[in-house]
Parts: structure tokens; sequence; C-alpha cells
């Protein structure tokens, strides 16, 4: 928001949210009807709808790359963090598409569109307009591609008359076109995400083999001054209006070669994850599938006291986490931990579908596959079984354990028992393993009765059990998914997750399902190896010492969860 908003700051269509498409509807079963109805077609008309689905995509496909340059470091501008104060702000970065939606089908576009944005802009830096409309663009420091255009409404209205111009002078000349119409947009989008991308893009030698384009086109560091120092770059695609008017920062070419030169980072710890269940802001895996990548990619970086963190993804589907896909999916993974291995990253730790007993002995079998490894592969479990202990309610002398036997059920049923809390199960079969592996004959019992009020429940919970809990139960999951809420009248604790602390940095994107600022327990428990510097791995039937893993995670500012409301 602007620091002291104006008239028509807000978008007309706030209050309907999600809902805001449906002011297209009418249009939309209008130019359907006709198209299939009358025998003169529109095709302009009909082809509006596509053009306003390409320019998402096309937007998306800018965000999705950024993402990944950013994430990785090379040719980076600007060091500072993305926060959610500012994914917040730009979370309607489509509500530009749908006002020229609605107006494309009124009008077309074209005219002296940089002279004028030139002056416009340099108006819009009047401390009169600046506080109540263009600080709320300039509040994003760091540029995002979305970022070029997150401006309140009444700006919007301003650049939809400039950009108008252009298209509606050949509307009257009678020299107007379906591809120039969608030419013209798609241009001007594609150098507004440019522009905003935060990494640099433009090669040296395009301004060696063609000069004059320098006052012509502008790059990603070029408008990414405009953003640091306020004053200077004025102009919107052509520099030439900087120049001409001495507004051009003296630090442009500086910046452009040295973003150009910057090299890839090398971060001290990474994690895997799944791709759908990787739900950031406007995420960018769905399309990073649809693009047909098949590579482990980076996802977002992280900054916590002395490290460099990245969040990398494995692009595949938690449905296609089958049995016969395993070779495969280890495939990927195992290539992720030796490209981390070269990089010189020391620690990696897997989340999600990316561990598991079955498809590779919670990470034992990449260690295995390759003993050479420097890297450490952290699968999490400790910190996994100290946070699940910790939600106990003190006091508590029985829990009801269910769901399917990992090797942090097990963890925790047998640190219960050593604790002296009995451990009740609702089946023969699984008590006669927690049995034997805990050695307690007497913690470890069959319940023949739902009755229990605290439940530490996994994969494998079913809709009847849950059906049969008595009223005020306590559901605490120990497994990375959790349990699908039956119950009203019962209470459901987060899966093994912790809040991080205010000076982990660039943190503006909600991991799964989890609240804003909260990390899973298997990403946690990595960066804590990394802090610690611990020199093993923690993965098959390694564990390590529970009590000192949780004083770690709690000295370096991590805190467990509270039940949600």
């Amino acid at each position: 928001m602007a620091s002291n908003p104006g008239w028509l700051t807000d978008w007309p269509w706030k209050q309907l949210g999600s809902f805001k498409y449906v002011i297209l509807a009418p249009w939309m079963v209008r130019s359907l009807y006709l198209f299939t109805v009358k025998e003169e077609k529109d095709l302009l008309n009909f082809l509006i709808l596509p053009f306003l689905l390409w320019r998402m995509v096309h937007n998306q496909i800018w965000i999705t790359i950024s993402r990944h340059r950013t994430a990785k470091g090379n040719n980076r501008i600007v060091d500072k963090s993305i926060e959610f104060e500012q994914a917040d702000r730009e979370s309607n970065w489509d509500d530009q598409i749908l006002l020229n939606g609605v107006f494309i089908t009124i009008l077309l576009h074209i005219g002296p569109v940089e002279f004028l944005y030139y002056w416009l802009h340099r108006a819009l830096h009047h401390h009169y307009l600046y506080s109540r409309y263009h600080s709320h663009h300039h509040s994003s420091i760091v540029t995002e591609p979305i970022t070029s255009v997150i401006h309140p409404f009444a700006e919007h209205i301003s650049y939809f008359l400039l950009f108008a111009m252009p298209m509606l002078a050949t509307g009257f000349t009678g020299t107007a076109s379906v591809a120039g119409l969608f030419g013209y947009i798609t241009y001007i989008d594609l150098m507004n995400n440019m522009g905003h991308c935060n990494f640099e893009v433009v090669p040296k030698w395009l301004f060696s083999i063609f000069p004059p384009l320098k006052y012509m086109m502008y790059t990603p560091s070029y408008h990414s001054l405009h953003h640091t120092q306020f004053r200077t770059n004025y102009s919107l695609f052509m520099p030439i209006y900087d120049y001409i008017y001495g507004t051009m920062d003296k630090s442009t070419d500086a910046l452009y070669e040295t973003s150009l030169k910057r090299k890839e980072e090398s971060p001290d710890a990474c994690a895997s994850n799944t791709s759908n269940n990787t739900r950031f802001h406007l995420s960018s895996t769905a399309w990073i599938r649809l693009l047909g990548l098949q590579a482990p990619h980076f996802q977002m970086r992280n900054a916590f006291k002395k490290l460099k963190l990245q969040l990398w993804v494995i692009p595949k589907f938690n449905i296609q986490y089958f049995q016969w896909r395993r070779e495969d999916i280890n495939g990927l993974i195992q290539k992720a931990i030796l490209e981390a291995d070269r990089n010189g990253i020391k620690v990696l730790s897997l989340g999600l579908l990316n561990q598991g007993e079955e498809f590779n002995r919670n990470g034992e079998l990449y260690v295995q596959r390759n003993p050479q490894l420097k890297i450490k592969v952290v699968d999490g479990s400790s910190l996994a079984v100290a946070l699940v202990l910790n939600s106990i309610p003190k006091g508590t002398t029985q829990v009801l354990l269910r769901g399917k036997l990992t090797k942090i059920a097990y963890s925790i049923a047998f640190a219960l028992c050593q604790r002296g809390i009995q451990v009740a199960t609702l089946y023969q079969v699984e008590c006669d393993k927690l049995k034997l592996t805990t050695k307690s004959e007497t913690n470890v019992v069959l319940s023949r009765s739902y009755a229990g009020k605290i439940w530490l429940v996994g994969d494998g919970l079913t809709k009847e059990e849950q059906v049969k809990a008595s009223k005020g139960t306590l559901f605490i999951p120990f497994s990375q998914f959790p349990p699908k809420k039956i119950r009203n009248d019962c209470f459901y604790h987060y899966t093994p997750a912790m809040l991080t602390p205010l000076s982990f940095q660039n943190l503006h994107s909600c991991e799964n399902w989890l609240p804003r600022r909260v990390m899973s327990a298997w990403r946690v428990a990595g960066i804590i190896h990394a802090l610690e510097g611990l020199n093993v791995h923690e993965c098959g039937n390694t564990l390590f010492d529970i009590q000192k893993v949780w004083d770690a995670t709690l000295k370096h500012g991590f805190q467990p969860l509270t039940l949600p409301s």
C-alpha cells in the first residue's frame, strides 16, 4: 500500500476477491454465443479470452525464471530479501490483466508512449503523487516480474490511456490487426517482466553489434537502479529520454557489467521437496512440469546467520511416487545430491516423499551408492521425534499410536516407554512390532477402546478410526502429511514443524500446508545440522540424541508451534 493512499488506490472489484473474474462472464458468454451462432465470425472478439490467458502464462513464465535464477544467485542484481509483506502487496498482480481485458473489448491501443510516460513517471515522483500512489510500487526494492504491474488503480488508468494511443492510431487509420494488437501488448508484458526480473539477461554482445540499441532498450539492471536510487532512470523501455534530460544514473554501466559477471552462489545447505507439495506464492513448480523439465531445480533462496540456503524441487507429483517408479525417482534425487556435492554444499535434507523406508531406506541408499560423498544427507527424523514428544501435554500417562509404523514412529514409542508413558495400539500386529522394537512388555499395550485423549497419528489413519475417537481428542501427526480433518469436536496439531526466527531472511512463501514463517522439521533439521557443523549423515536407522537436537534447535531461535486455533 502507498504510504498515504490516494483516491482510486484500490481496484473497484477488490471486495470480490478470487471471484473478480465473474465480471468477464457476460462478455465471455456473449462472445461464445456469437462465434457459434452467427454466420459472420468476430475473430478479434473471440480471441480476447485466449489472449488474456496467454498474458497470464507469459507473466508466470517470467516469475518462474526469476525465482529460479535469483535463487541460484548468478547475475542477481539486488541481494535484499523478499518477505511476506511484498508477497501480499503483489498478490493481486493479475488485476491489471483483468482491467486491460475489459478495456480491450471496447478499445484498441498506440502513440508517443515513451515520451509521455517519461514525464508522467517524473510527475509521479513528485511528493504529492508519490506519497499517494507511486510509493506503493516503490515499496518493493527487490523487484520480481509481477512487481511491474503492482500499482494503484488510478495509476493503471493513466498507463492504460498511454498504451492505448498506439493501437487507437492504427484503428483510426484503418491499419489495425489482431497480430499488431496482441504483439504490442505482449511486447509491453515482455519488457515489463524483463525489467523487473532482478537478474541481468541482456548479453553485452548485443550492444556491441548494434550500439544505438543502448538508447532504445533498457536492461533489468538499468531499471533496478530506479528502484534503489528512485531519482534516476525514469524511462519506460527506452533510456534515450534519460540521456536527453540528464536523469540517467551514473552507475548504470558499472552495475550492468557487475551483474553480468556475477557467478552462481554455492549455498551451505539445501532442502529437497516434491513438485505439487511446494505451495508457494505463485508457485512455479507446476509450470516447470508443464515446460517438461525433468531435473531438480532451484525454487527459493534463504539466509540465516552465517548460512546461505536453497530449496530444491524434484519435478515429480506425489501421485507419481509408486513403487514401479522408484528407480526413476531415486535417480532424480541422487542427481540432486550429486549436483549439490559438486557445488560444495555441506548438507542436503530430504523432505516429504523424497525419503522413506520403501523408497530409499530413509536416504541411506544414496550414501551407500556414493560412499565418496562429502555432503551430509539428513532425513530430519531426530528433530521430528523431538517435536512430537514436546507436543504431548505434560502429565500424559498414555497415548494411542495409530498409523504406518516408520522410523519416527518406532523412535517415538521407544522414547515414550523410556519415560514411563504407556503406548497403546489398536491392532495386535502393531503392538507386537512395537514390543519387539522398544523391548518393553509393560508400556506397550493393545487397546480395546478408542477413549484415549492423545492420539499420535501417521499415514494410514482412517476416517472410521477418527469417528470413533472420543470428543476432545488431540491428534498429533508424526508423519509428513497431515491427517484429513474429520472431527470438528477434536483438535488437530500441525505436522512436525517449527516457527522460524525473525532473522531468517527471504522467507516470503508458505511451505505446503503450514502457516507463514513456519518450516517443516525435516527442513529445519538440515539447517541445524549445518549450523552445528555435524560431519555425519542422518539417514537409514541413524538417530541422534533427541534432547541435544531439541536444545540445539531452540538455541538457534526456532520455536515449537502452538495448537492451531
